[in-house]
């Protein structure tokens, strides 16, 4: 019989090999738990002082535009009423108040 030549392979490459691959697992990204969304379409509605219809959670509509808002709740300036701070747990949702075009109206 002929001898025959073992080929094995390198050990330190492999073990190399599964270090590298283990830290690129290790260093992928938990997606973040805010996206700041919320932020920046508050921020926007403030800026251009945009009418708001936010309906709450008892069904009871209200207007006005976002003065503020923190955490926990939002102020609503009222043109014709008193300013309301409104619970965010409140809000059922809000939107942009839709306006009304002259053809409408005639």
């Amino acid at each position: 019989m002929a001898n025959r030549k073992l080929i094995r392979p390198n050990l330190s490459e492999i073990k190399s090999q599964m270090q590298n691959h283990a830290r690129a697992v290790r260093k992928r990204q938990i997606p973040p738990e805010q996206t700041n969304a919320e932020v920046f379409y508050y921020l926007k509605q403030m800026s251009n002082k945009t009418s708001m219809v936010i309906v709450l959670t008892d069904g009871e509509v209200l207007e006005g535009m976002l003065e503020w808002y923190d955490r926990h709740c939002i102020k609503l300036n009222r043109p014709n009423a008193p300013n309301l701070l409104i619970p965010k747990r409140n809000i059922k949702y809000m939107h942009k108040k839709e306006e009304q075009k002259e053809e409408d109206s005639a």
